[in-house]
């Protein structure tokens, strides 16, 4: 078994797999999952390519049977959970008079529900490793969209502000069982997500994937008697404009 694991999701590309290879690299074992089994298969090779313990989930995060298959594939291969990213997502832009069900549903799925139930599901091994060294850490990815409400993205910023509200609501559930829970609230990282905004706001003058690693680190960095309930990420020029999605 190993001595730390983590099971980040979204993890095949952008923020979730740099949050996964610093979680790997500080000595976690790692479960990986996203929707494209054949992508995730080649980022999970890469990994275990530069020496790291992988197992790759494929899941779709709007069906819950995958995400209970997923918590328990990670907990036969890796007995316990230190750490865990709900990291998956899904923006999409619509006018508000031309709202589609089917992304509507599409977005409060992944975006919120496959949050509240992965987290559900792994609390019972999150409250052992709290109990065991008072560090175990969920990392929940928002967006300054929850912050800062955008037009045609409504349904995204509505739902990335449930999950900052959801992240409050978890904190304090698990107060004095060793868990610490944290959102990440960043403007436009350079991800696949954001190639829509690339003509106007160079890929190299965004936020990075390792921006948001490094703040996991520095949330495993600090005491069981710290809580940082958000980290918000904006870019030099939004830091006076209230962030943008």
């Amino acid at each position: 078994m190993a001595e730390k694991a983590a099971l980040v999701t979204g993890g095949s590309s952008g923020i979730g797999l740099a949050i996964a290879r610093a979680l790997a690299e500080d000595g976690c074992a790692l479960t990986v999952s996203s929707r494209r089994a054949e992508k995730l298969a080649a980022t999970a090779d890469d990994l275990r390519g530069e020496g790291h313990d992988v197992l790759d989930v494929p899941a779709n995060m709007a069906d819950e049977g995958d995400l209970s298959k997923l918590v328990e594939a990670h907990r036969e291969k890796h007995r316990r959970l230190d750490v865990l990213v709900n990291n998956a997502g899904v923006g999409i832009g619509e006018a508000m008079h031309e709202l589609s069900t089917k992304k509507v549903d599409l977005q409060l799925d992944i975006n919120l529900r496959a949050i509240i139930l992965l987290t559900r599901e792994c609390l019972p091994m999150l409250r052992e490793a709290g109990g065991e060294h008072g560090k175990a850490l969920i990392v929940n990815t928002a967006s300054v969209a929850g912050k800062s409400p955008q037009p045609w993205l409504s349904v995204y910023s509505a739902t990335k502000a449930a999950v900052l509200a959801f992240s409050r609501s978890t904190q304090k559930e698990v107060a004095g069982q060793g868990i610490g829970v944290t959102a990440l609230a960043p403007g436009f990282v350079d991800t696949p997500m954001t190639e829509f905004v690339k003509g106007q706001v160079p890929a190299e003058e965004m936020i990075q994937p390792t921006d948001l690693a490094a703040a996991v680190r520095f949330l495993l960095a600090t005491s069981p008697y710290c809580v940082v309930p958000e980290i918000v990420f904006l870019r030099p020029d939004e830091a006076g404009q209230g962030g943008s999605p």
